[in-house]
């Protein structure tokens, strides 16, 4: 990858399209953003890979993610609460607890920043 400054901010183009990053929204994301973005997405891309090597049925993953920030150390991200909601028929808690454990386990960017950033999931199963 190779950025390039802008006026307000960096970029950078990839295959799909042109990234813009700034600290001020009104420019691009915020590279706090991108850094929460990439952990919630990655456990969801994970979890429904897992679900379905489980043969679990489902319709649909929504994340919803808090962010706890420490405004007294460069505003860095201290925690990332993920809540997943899982909608479909018949799901077991059991099972969906488990599937969040290998979900943990084998999300690369949970286990890239969980030394440095406190990470908590749980979950919801709906109709």
């Amino acid at each position: 990858m190779e950025f390039y400054m802008e006026e307000n901010g960096f970029a950078t183009n990839f295959s799909y399209g042109e990234l813009h990053i700034s600290g001020d929204e009104n420019y691009g994301f915020r590279p706090y953003q991108l850094l929460v973005s990439s952990v919630a997405v990655c456990s969801g891309g994970v979890l429904r890979k897992v679900l379905e090597k489980m043969r679990i049925s489902y319709e649909d993953i929504k994340v919803a993610v808090n962010v706890q920030r420490n405004e007294k150390e460069a505003n860095r991200i201290e925690k990332i609460d993920m809540h997943f909601i899982i909608r479909g028929k018949n799901l077991q808690e059991g099972k969906i607890a488990k599937a969040l454990e290998v979900t943990r386990k084998n999300c690369a960017m949970v286990q890239s920043v969980k030394d440095s950033i406190q990470i908590t999931e749980s979950f919801e199963l709906t109709q």
